[in-house]
């Protein structure tokens, strides 16, 4: 990987991409820092150092944002409202004929489906922007800050409107500089993005594992959380590489002088072929009815057994509820993105066949027979990675959302293989010698 970083630095127009994405990762740090007009910066700031080690509800989002959503910064929604928006189009193009019509047109088809996704996000960015600051000024967006209700000094409806309207601004201009990065630089841009807001919490997040240690001055236990999180990443690099390949034969076909077809080749279905969409399903709907009883501020039963066996992350009810929607999310989002039939049809189409199956229906339902059983290995594989980090890192001192726990390792790790498989294909395209020297 360095290597090839190394090349890619030698070579001028590689070069360039590069510079430009590392400007566009500073500016988004840059206006990660920024706070919106409206906001007490020096009591934004006594309330996070009173709730370092227990960020509540919000501390997933946080980590996703690089920091800047319990800071209430013009990026303080960050890259969520988008990869909100893109995953509910994704959702939407099976159920709805006329997306699933567009996603088949090609190019244009997809540019279409991304100008919905951009106003979407705008919508989820007024949405989600106006609920912080509803939160920000009730005070729970941090329920334990002595100052908590001294966030916004200004409550007036102005006010309010000029940091709904700043976050949205800055929820635009987090998708455009992820377009810019897609468009000039190197890699996907939103990936990018979510990538330095995770990385960006690193730092502090293994100095306070060190801090807060007692063995050898905390040297032990911080020796201790990277030697597991180097073997963490190993074994995501490895689960995310792995995949089976079905082989598909096509056959020969003779139109007028020239031959088509013959060739063999092969269906890759990835082990994890859902990806981290699992894990973020199943965070975000296990925070909704944490939410719900802490809006309404409910004293009942319900609310008293919600606050007790679903607001923390080391709770045998929390750990058994998230490792259960974990694989059912799997399999459902696997589900919508593979179609076994629309494969098969394929195939048919162009005298394709899987040696031993016969075309048509046969072949979707070996297609589905083996995504199954491959599902169940990723499934599980997804809910171990997110729930023995956490548990791990809890028992060191680390809040359940520290950097090496399972969401965190699942998208560095995805990014930075997507990213450095770009950069070796680019640099191969342009070292490439041919077979005459």
């Amino acid at each position: 990987m360095l290597t090839a970083f190394a090349q890619a630095f030698k070579t001028p127009d590689l070069r360039k991409k590069l510079l430009f994405t590392l400007g566009i990762i500073v500016v988004y740090r840059l206006g990660a820092h920024v706070p919106i007009p409206g906001v007490s910066y020096t009591n934004v700031q006594i309330c996070m150092d009173q709730t370092k080690s227990s960020q509540g509800l919000f501390g997933l989002v946080n980590m996703f944002s690089g920091g800047a959503l319990l800071q209430i910064t013009i990026f303080a929604l960050g890259i969520m409202p988008y990869i909100t928006a893109s995953i509910i189009l994704q959702l939407l193009t099976v159920v709805i004929p006329r997306l699933e019509a567009l996603k088949k047109e090609g190019q244009s088809g997809q540019t279409k489906i991304t100008q919905y996704t951009r106003y979407l996000t705008v919508a989820l960015a007024v949405l989600q922007g106006t609920g912080l600051v509803a939160t920000a000024r009730t005070g729970a967006l941090f329920g334990s800050c002595t100052v908590a209700n001294q966030i916004v000094p200004n409550q007036s409806i102005f006010t309010t409107v000029v940091m709904v309207i700043t976050m949205v601004a800055g929820t635009c201009a987090v998708m455009w500089l992820g377009e810019l990065v897609t468009d000039k630089g190197i890699g996907n841009g939103m990936s990018i993005l979510m990538f330095v807001s995770i990385a960006a919490g690193f730092p502090s997040a293994l100095w306070a594992i060190k801090s807060q240690g007692k063995l050898a001055g905390g040297w032990i236990e911080f020796a201790a959380v990277i030697l597991v999180g180097f073997a963490m990443v190993g074994l995501v690099v490895f689960v995310e590489q792995a995949q089976r390949r079905i082989p598909v034969q096509y056959a020969k076909r003779m139109v007028g002088r020239r031959s088509y077809g013959g060739t063999s080749t092969y269906i890759p279905l990835k082990v994890n072929q859902a990806g981290v969409i699992p894990v973020i399903f199943a965070s975000s709907l296990l925070y909704i009815p944490a939410l719900i009883v802490q809006f309404s501020g409910s004293k009942s039963g319900w609310a008293l057994w919600i606050n007790d066996n679903l607001t923390k992350g080391d709770h045998p009810a929390y750990l058994v509820t998230y490792f259960l929607l974990i694989v059912f999310f799997a399999f459902f989002y696997v589900a919508i993105s593979f179609n076994p039939e629309e494969v098969a049809d394929n195939m048919k189409k162009y005298g394709g066949f899987i040696p031993g199956i016969r075309a048509g229906r046969p072949t979707a339902e070996y297609l589905s027979y083996v995504l199954n059983r491959i599902t169940w290995p990723g499934s599980l594989y997804l809910g171990l990675i997110a729930l023995v980090p956490t548990m791990a890192l809890v028992g060191f001192g680390a809040n359940s959302n520290f950097p090496f726990g399972g969401t965190s390792i699942l998208i560095i790790v995805g990014v930075g293989l997507e990213t450095v498989k770009q950069i070796e294909s680019q640099l191969q395209q342009r070292n490439y010698e041919g077979f005459l020297r």
